[in-house]
């Protein structure tokens, strides 16, 4: 039987969330129960003690005006304009809050390490569909669900599933002003108000510190299949991609891997086992073992595929975010494609970046800096188009009101606030 928490009022002044479920296997006699029962309610508590201090920390900073860099497991920090700010580590915020298979949807603290959370929903047969990036390559990094969120990343099956933003039903953050606000909820209908829990997704900790969020989740698909294309261009892969996706055939991902003068493409089905199988016979290829595809795709969303670790001294990773019908571009000839064309990834200085943006914006995309020259540095540029007046104008507006004194990761995304 699930446990339930009543409302009680929390010190500091706000009110903890009414009636939480952990569902949890325990004895039937009434000992089992009583045990079980004193486990949550300790467990619980140590979540109320972690947020007290949380809130009580971000109060302080607001009283005297202390900018806080909000850090979960730094699997992220390579990724910055700039870090500067007290650490406030957010790891405290560990567990899940409530967790309901029949009804696809978990609530999660922050903190929780993302690879704890996919632990679980993997035992119900259950999965984050959009496959978020851990990115935890150096020794202590640790990819945490708050951190997912905040930074908006999606793994090689976005394009065809959506984005995190798309599975982000409700959350809960602590604003600059020091109030604990809760948005959304744990169904899809709820559409009171402003959509500010899918704002949250990809705003980097700016707009406020995320304590709790519930996802959406869905079943681990019965069918999968992984198709290889070889001696493919990239322009040849690229119009066979965009051919494919005006089929009814279920793609889910696709990377185009370059080689010498000419690549392989591989493209990866999920779907009903009969649709899998029928695509499988219609487009052709070579079938990928299961156990091998599965590896190498695991590598192409954290990026350690053999042609993200090997690029030449001084050359940064940029990501382009482009149309799909975008047609092949020429300073990007040997950029690794997924997401049916929309995501492409290329090597390059930082001299050529302005190239790359000009590039990318004639053909309606953009273009970012994603990784830094070395593994230990930071990419030091703006998340985004520092040129776009209206832009700047809306998230000028959105720091105002969430983050007016501009406590939260200053700097971070960029040198506006």
């Amino acid at each position: 039987m699930p446990v339930r928490l009543t409302n009680r009022p929390f010190e500091g002044g706000f009110l903890w969330q009414p009636a939480s479920v952990i569902h949890a296997e325990h004895s039937k006699n009434s000992c089992g129960k009583g045990r079980h029962k004193a486990a949550v309610s300790l467990r619980f508590s140590a979540m109320h003690a972690a947020l007290h201090q949380i809130h009580a920390r971000v109060s302080d900073a607001v009283a005297h005006q202390t900018a806080l860099r909000i850090c979960g497991g730094g699997s992220k920090d390579f990724h910055a304009l700039q870090l500067q700010g007290e650490i406030l580590d957010t790891r405290s915020l560990s567990g899940i809050v409530s967790y309901e298979p029949s009804e696809l949807v978990v609530t999660v603290r922050a903190g929780t390490p993302l690879v704890e959370l996919e632990a679980v929903l993997a035992e119900q047969g259950q999965c984050l569909a959009f496959e978020p990036p851990h990115f935890a390559t150096r020794d202590g990094d640790v990819a945490t669900v708050g951190g997912m969120v905040a930074a908006g990343w999606n793994g090689p099956s976005r394009a065809s599933v959506g984005a995190v933003r798309d599975f982000v039903l409700g959350i809960e953050i602590i604003n600059g002003k020091a109030e604990l606000l809760r948005f959304g909820g744990t169904v899809m209908k709820n559409v009171a108000g402003y959509d500010v829990s899918r704002l949250m997704a990809g705003s980097w900790g700016t707009l406020g510190l995320i304590t709790e969020v519930s996802l959406k989740v869905l079943p681990v698909v019965p069918g999968e299949a992984t198709l290889r294309f070889e001696d493919m261009s990239q322009a040849d892969a690229l119009q066979r991609l965009n051919q494919w996706g005006g089929q009814p055939l279920p793609l889910n991902a696709s990377c185009w891997v370059p080689g010498a003068g000419v690549g392989t493409l591989y493209v990866r089905l999920r779907g009903a086992v009969a649709a899998v199988e029928a695509a499988c016979q219609k487009m052709g290829g070579t079938l990928v073992e299961q156990g091998q595809a599965a590896m190498d795709w695991v590598a192409c969303r954290e990026q350690t595929l053999p042609w993200f670790t090997a690029r030449a001294a001084g050359d940064c990773l940029w990501r382009l975010s482009l149309p799909q019908t975008a047609p092949q571009l020429s300073l990007a000839a040997d950029a690794l494609v997924e997401w049916h064309g929309a995501q492409r990834w290329v090597y390059a200085p930082r001299s050529k970046g302005e190239a790359l943006q000009a590039a990318a914006q004639a053909v309606g995309g953009s273009a970012s800096l994603f990784r830094a020259e070395s593994p230990d540095a930071i990419t030091a540029q703006a998340l985004f188009d520092q040129k776009l007046a209206a832009m700047q104008r809306v998230h000028l507006q959105l720091k105002q009101a969430f983050d007016p004194a501009g406590i939260f990761n200053p700097g971070r995304t960029c040198a506006l606030f």
